[in-house]
């Protein structure tokens, strides 16, 4: 129990504080609005010199929060930026070697050729030859020396070595290589050697009378037994003639249809057509003169009823629309290097 004179201490501070806060209420003007105005001041000073002070501690503090977070958000941005560059890189990948195989399948069921498709895995010199790459089919797949290498732009070259899974592919472009060549659209024959150079390629005639122009295609003339190179295929077209006819020797140039810097995707012809495709693989752009009808491939077309130019162990293509059968006229075949 509180005492008598501790009550009432008690009742005289409550109802001074009451006093003054009444006053207070009634505008300010209490006996203690002076100290109170002076507290204000003092404390609004020593606040603003508070601020001054640490104000460059806060701000810093606040800016390394916010580099931070910066740095964090750019680093997940980074990394998300290189996900979807390498997923576009492969989809980009994955589309090309799509368009090249269909290519190349194209020019396989158009032409009536059994082929192997295949990826160039190595590019470089090999043996005695300067213009070699190397494929990942070999004998496994049924690849043999001296058959015809070919891409979606026509003939790449030949195969020179085999092991049981790769194989060694001396490219067109190659100075050794000769292959013998026809003007599309008409029966002019000669020589197409390699230049050495990845863009060039060099024809001869063997008439020298015969008359040869700037556009005109080229395709293989043909080997016997379709080795080293088989028939119908495109080679290059001529950029340049040299010697006017009837001269003794007449050169062109001619620029070939493949490209060597880009080579992916080819195919190995380990079945040539029984006829002749004539000019019927070449794309319609790349003949001046157009041909007649191309032989139709029916049931002569190749060794197999029914076979119309499938790859081994891939889903047949179909092949071009048959045309009127015409006699493919006798030529002598031209001495070529390697067939």
């Amino acid at each position: 129990m509180l005492s008598r004179r501790t009550r009432i201490v008690l009742s005289v501070l409550v109802v001074a504080s009451l006093t003054f806060v009444i006053l207070d209420l009634r505008g300010g003007q209490g006996p203690l609005s002076g100290v109170r105005s002076v507290a204000a001041n003092v404390l609004g000073f020593a606040e603003r010199i508070a601020a001054t002070v640490f104000s460059p501690v806060t701000g810093a503090t606040e800016w390394w929060s916010t580099m931070r977070d910066q740095s964090a958000q750019i680093q997940a941005l980074t990394a998300e930026n290189e996900v979807l560059r390498a997923e576009a890189e492969t989809f980009a990948n994955d589309r090309a070697r799509v368009m090249a195989l269909d290519e190349v399948l194209g020019i396989a069921g158009v032409g009536g050729y059994r082929i192997v498709p295949a990826e160039v895995i190595a590019v470089g010199p090999a043996q005695d030859f300067s213009w070699t790459i190397t494929i990942d089919a070999g004998k496994s797949d049924g690849i043999e020396p001296d058959m015809t290498v070919i891409n979606g732009q026509g003939l790449v070259g030949r195969v020179v070595k085999t092991t049981s899974n790769t194989s060694t592919v001396v490219l067109v472009v190659d100075s050794s290589s000769a292959v013998g060549g026809r003007v599309a659209g008409t029966e002019e024959i000669g020589i197409v050697s390699g230049t050495g150079r990845q863009d060039s390629l060099s024809f001869q005639l063997l008439d020298p009378a015969a008359d040869l122009r700037v556009g005109d295609a080229l395709v293989t003339f043909g080997s016997k037994g379709g080795r080293p190179y088989a028939p119908g295929l495109p080679i290059g077209e001529v950029i340049e003639v040299g010697g006017t006819p009837g001269q003794l020797t007449r050169v062109a140039t001619v620029r070939p249809f493949i490209d060597v810097s880009t080579l992916s995707i080819v195919a190995v012809v380990t079945r040539p057509p029984r006829v002749d495709p004539r000019d019927s693989v070449l794309p319609r752009t790349g003949i001046s003169d157009p041909s007649p009808s191309p032989v139709p491939l029916g049931s002569g077309a190749s060794e197999d009823p029914g076979d119309t130019g499938t790859t081994d162990g891939a889903s047949p293509v179909p092949s071009a629309s048959a045309a009127p059968e015409r006699e493919t006229a006798a030529t002598p075949e031209p001495s070529e290097s390697g067939g």
